[in-house]
């Protein structure tokens, strides 16, 4: 059996970066420029990894299935990206951030990632700056802050309700400019279907072509994934529409592990479902809870008016209203953290207090940040997300509270990485979303951003020189070997048989069924029989969909049923292990909430006697089920304790 090693440097915490850096292997300029790596996503992960792997020398192809690196999914970030510079004052530090991230994941990551994370924090938001990325700004001209949830500072980077859309500018701009000085080519409308690896080691991929439909081969030393998460297996998300897997599960089925992939995130602020033929959800951001109140009405006459619309909210008084993350939780209140709040708004529209016609939504109000801020402060925070909300709902949240309810938005599992971020696979790294590292059971918000930027810009470059240093002897590798040939023609074979399936159903026919299955059994809340159910449900609706799906068009032509099918199939094989991943795991802990283990008062109940490690799955061969590996988690710093925000 595989044996994990996460390399994990000696000595203290806030010491072992610093003493990585300098024991790390080097490669000088000239050598660099021999060794050509592979970025596979052009989100903030992908596009600062490729565009500092380029400033440095190497010669790097990144790939993105786009028609431009501007439109990745880290557009859709909105609230801000975290930092330990203590503007404010008010008491934060480098170790308070890596304290409250640990916390937040519900001590289910590694420390001495986690630390490294909070370490190099500072350092994007100076070169974030220097890039131009317009930050929000005091009146003096100084950057300012606010508080997202699960941290009682405010150490909260933004710009209005965008940022990650600035901040993906400001890592385009830099990757334009490695483009244009010819150290990085950029490959778009590109499907990343495959992993090829040499003698053990990765060494390319093979991709489709979306626009000719053509199968391309492409060589390189080593690759770095850096495609996202896998939060559309649920179907109805808050990514993009294209977000896939398939990345990934390639990797994973070439002997990269997949970490902890039951570890999804539910996002408390999205708009609610409205219809059965959705195919998209939309998040509204966290930094909303800064100034909104939370609330459902306090009698059930009370909903049953409003269902009726007999009464608006505003006509429901003060006493008669439930602010129950500020009842529950004093202490953080509104800003508690998402998987607290999504529960507790999941609890209240189970017991019938939910409101809208459907039933599952809480309130979202403003009125008493209006009143004491001023409408013109609150639409300078808010304003885009504000517009945003009416033009999909029809209502005006300066005049009316939003409605919210949680959705899938995150995912905490991903590919199982060391110190270095390479994966199992000898040369294959994983940076930002689609690794497993940083965020335990349940991310803290804002904290995407700041991974996907710490991986890219600042510490991939330097453990990645610690692999390639031996291979500066190593030959380009010819896309026109053994190796290469079999994987294209294996991926050609994949797709012939996706095609000529001629079944009944499209493929959304199969991907909704899933989603709701999976929604439904290992969602927001799990148990042992619905876990047990979708196990043997799954294998049965997989086996189905490569019966009966139908895929339209031709394979050397535009054709995106043809690439939804490939992502599906991928889906459908996730789930499982997905799910295979809850059971194991007999305790509630972050986003992993098993209802057979909560406290009392209805709180995730950990077991960290049994469950305090990283599961760690690898492929063992079609139908076959994966073998666990287990990563122990060892806190020398901070001691697990019961997850309090009262």
């Amino acid at each position: 059996m595989m044996r994990l090693n996460a390399g994990i440097p000696e000595g203290p915490i806030a010491d072992k970066w610093t003493a990585y850096r300098s024991a790390a292997k080097l490669v000088n300029p000239n050598n660099k420029r021999k060794l050509d790596i592979i970025v596979v996503g052009t989100g903030l992960a992908g596009a600062s990894a490729a565009a500092t792997l380029g400033q440095l020398g190497y010669n790097v192809k990144v790939f993105c299935y786009q028609d431009t690196p501007r439109r990745a999914h880290s557009i859709a970030a909105q609230g801000g990206i975290n930092a330990a510079k203590n503007y404010p004052n008010d008491g934060d530090s480098v170790y308070r951030l890596f304290y409250d991230t640990i916390k937040g994941g519900d001590y289910r990551s590694r420390e001495a990632n986690v630390y490294r994370l909070a370490e190099v924090s500072n350092q994007i938001i100076d070169l974030c700056v220097a890039q131009g990325v317009p930050f929000a700004r005091e009146y003096g001209g100084l950057l300012t802050n606010r508080s997202f949830g699960g941290a009682q500072v405010s150490r909260t980077f933004y710009a209005r309700g965008q940022t990650g859309q600035q901040l993906l500018l400001g890592a385009y701009s830099a990757l334009s400019r490695q483009i244009a000085a010819g150290n990085v080519t950029l490959y778009n409308r590109r499907d990343v279907l495959d992993m090829v690896l040499v003698e053990g080691k990765a060494r390319g991929i093979i991709t489709r072509n979306l626009v000719t439909g053509e199968i391309e081969r492409f060589a390189s030393h080593a690759v770095v994934l850096a495609n996202g998460g896998y939060g559309n297996v649920f179907f109805l998300s808050t990514n993009a529409m294209g977000s896939n897997v398939t990345p990934s599960w390639s990797a994973y089925k070439k002997g990269a592990l997949f970490a902890n992939p039951a570890f999804t995130q539910i996002h408390p602020t999205c708009i609610p479902v409205h219809g059965e033929f959705q195919s998209k959800l939309t998040l509204m951001s966290e930094s909303l809870r800064n100034d909104g109140r939370i609330w459902v009405p306090a009698h059930k006459k009370d909903v049953d008016r409003l269902r009726a619309r007999e009464i608006k909210p505003s006509e429901i008084p003060e006493s008669d209203r439930d602010y129950y993350l500020e009842r529950r939780y004093p202490a953080f209140g509104n800003l508690v953290p998402r998987d607290v709040a999504s529960r507790a708004a999941k609890e209240r529209c189970d017991a019938g207090y939910g409101v809208g016609t459907s039933g599952v939504a809480v309130f979202l109000d403003f009125a008493e940040a209006i009143q004491r801020k001023g409408a013109g402060t609150i639409e300078a925070l808010y304003g885009n997300l504000f517009q945003m909300y009416e033009q999909i709902v029809a209502e005006n949240p300066y005049e009316t509270p939003m409605m919210i309810y949680p959705a899938v938005h995150y995912t905490m599992g991903g590919l199982w990485v060391d110190y270095e971020l390479m994966t199992t696979v000898p040369g294959l790294y994983a940076i930002g979303e689609c690794n497993f590292s940083d965020h335990g059971a349940n991310r803290l918000g804002a904290s995407a951003l700041m991974q996907g930027l710490a991986d890219g810009y600042f510490v991939l470059p330097v453990t990645i020189s610690n692999y390639l240093a031996a291979e500066i002897h190593t030959p380009r590798f010819d896309p026109n070997s053994s190796e290469f040939t079999l994987a294209a023609e294996q991926v050609r074979e994949r797709l012939a048989k996706l095609k000529n399936t001629s079944g009944k159903h499209p493929v959304d026919y199969y991907h909704r069924r899933l989603g709701k299955l999976m929604w439904e059994q290992c969602g927001m809340a799990r148990n042992r029989s619905g876990l047990e159910d979708a196990l043997e449900r799954i294998p049965q609706l997989r086996e189905e969909f490569h019966a009966e799906v139908r895929v339209p068009g031709g394979f050397e032509e535009y054709n995106p049923e043809l690439e939804k099918a490939w992502r599906v199939a991928d889906f459908l094989e996730l789930g499982e292990l997905m799910v295979r991943d809850a059971l194991q795991r007999e305790e509630s802990c972050g986003g992993h909430f098993r209802e057979e283990f909560q406290t009392p008062d209805g709180e995730a109940l950990r077991n960290d006697q049994d469950f305090s490690f990283v599961s760690a799955w690898e492929y063992k061969g079609r139908n076959e089920p994966a073998d666990m590996l287990r990563e122990d988690l060892l806190f020398d710093v901070v001691w697990p304790s019961q997850r309090s925000y009262k």
